[in-house]
């Protein structure tokens, strides 16, 4: 073959000019002008008549191209949307592990002040049996007989506080776990994000031949990520952990309280007897109290409320309330003065709020307001006040349990109980609060 013969060959064998790279058909030595969907591939005029192409849907390369960059763009906003969303949960996921530990130690300490508590009175009214006592022949099996119970009941006492401890120890390694989960699993569809959002940007200014390039895979990698879900970790309410609290020792405190109708809302109906109070729709006219005019605030912004005649400014004082046929109600305290129980309480209130919206049930203590939940209806709930040493408790009575308790606040003034229910959005409400009378009455 002759030298010009073999240079005519080699040029033939050789892309034609102005067409890049790939720009034409291996096989044939045409240019790539037609894209097959079916299998994600650039074609020329002669792959495009095979016959394993004829069934299939081709378009042209440009044709194609501009689809999928139009696609690639509304992915890449949907993805960098999620893309924040998931950086903004990552964020609270990471504040909530301060959250849950600060809450975790919380109830902890308030569990530590119920304790001490309880150990006070079981103390302080051993005391007091054996001051009854001076005076009388002492009898060593009589005083072991009087301690006896006592002594188990304090045993039983610090039983149920170290296993309560251990529960809410338990619930907080595995809350932490959880949210450590998520943490990283958020972190890495934050990187799979970055990913394919940085690739979706690349391929999107990108010449035709180059963005069909694996164009598909791209999309399915970018539909999954919009696939796969973003949650938050599933933590448990410490409130949920039943707290021991609500013993024989703080009934021999409950007082007969009596409802004061001079304070009384005009929405309310108070029962003959002062110990029921209901609400109506009416409002009724409450005579000689105009400093509880409608437009006051003084005391009834969560609803209607009225105080309890009972004023105390010092010793222990416990009372409970049925609760179980109202859906919004608050029990507490009420410092009748114009000092305040803390610089941030708000009018001068302690409070327990309950709600309940068809089967779920949340409780709010206040100051600072502060969420539980429930999982079923409550029926009644102890409130224990001990003015000297400035702390609060309010309990579940059917379940004797601890709700949640205020401890070391400072009282200036002379605390009434407080009972409030919550106003209609609409129609008629015929809620009402019930003060339950004690078996025995110690003074």
């Amino acid at each position: 073959m002759s030298q010009r013969a073999r240079v005519s060959k080699r040029r033939r064998l050789q892309p034609r000019r102005g067409v890049p790279g790939e720009a034409s058909c291996r096989a044939h030595l045409e240019p790539l002008l037609l894209f097959c969907e079916d299998d994600q591939v650039t074609l020329c005029r002669k792959c495009f008549l095979a016959q394993e192409h004829g069934s299939h849907v081709v378009r042209g390369v440009h044709e194609a191209a501009e689809t999928y960059r139009k696609l690639f763009r509304e992915l890449l906003g949907t993805l960098k949307q999620k893309l924040e969303a998931a950086k903004s949960l990552l964020a609270e996921e990471q504040e909530n592990m301060g959250l849950v530990q600060a809450e975790e130690q919380n109830f902890k300490e308030m569990l530590k002040s119920e304790y001490k508590m309880m150990i006070r009175l079981v103390t302080e009214e051993n005391a007091m049996n054996f001051q009854n006592l001076q005076g009388y022949p002492l009898n060593p099996h009589l005083r072991e007989a009087s301690l006896r119970p006592r002594m188990k009941f304090t045993a039983e006492l610090e039983e149920k506080y170290q296993e309560t401890l251990q529960r809410l120890n338990s619930l907080g390694r595995e809350n932490m776990s959880k949210l450590h989960e998520s943490e990283v699993r958020l972190y890495e569809q934050i990187i799979s994000l970055h990913s394919v959002t940085a690739e979706l940007e690349k391929k999107c200014g990108e010449p035709s031949l180059v963005l069909l390039k694996d164009a598909r895979s791209l999309e399915l990698s970018g539909v999954s990520l919009l696939c796969q879900g973003l949650e938050p970790a599933r933590i448990t309410d410490p409130s949920l952990c039943q707290r021991p609290g609500l013993s024989e020792v703080l009934e021999l405190f409950q007082r007969p309280i009596t409802l004061d109708p001079k304070t009384a809302h005009p929405c309310l109906v108070l029962s003959e007897d002062l110990r029921s109070v209901q609400l109506r729709n009416v409002q009724q006219d409450v005579p000689g109290n105009p400093k509880i005019a409608p437009g006051n605030p003084e005391i009834f912004d969560f609803g209607a409320s009225v105080l309890g005649v009972e004023s105390f400014t010092s010793g222990r004082h416990y009372w409970e309330v049925d609760v179980e046929k109202t859906t919004s109600w608050q029990l507490g305290i009420y410092e009748d003065s114009a000092a305040r129980l803390m610089p941030k309480a708000s009018e001068g209130k302690i409070l327990l709020m309950g709600s309940r919206m068809g089967t779920k049930y949340t409780l709010w203590a206040f100051p600072p307001l502060k969420g539980m939940y429930l999982e079923e209806q409550m029926h009644k709930v102890g409130v224990f006040l001990d003015y000297k040493y400035g702390q609060i408790s309010f309990y579940d009575v059917t379940k004797r349990f601890l709700i949640y308790n205020f401890s070391d606040l400072v009282f200036k003034g002379a605390l009434r109980p407080i009972f409030s229910l919550c106003f209609p959005n609409e129609g008629t409400n015929s809620d009402s609060l019930s003060i339950c009378l004690p078996d025995v009455f110690v003074v």
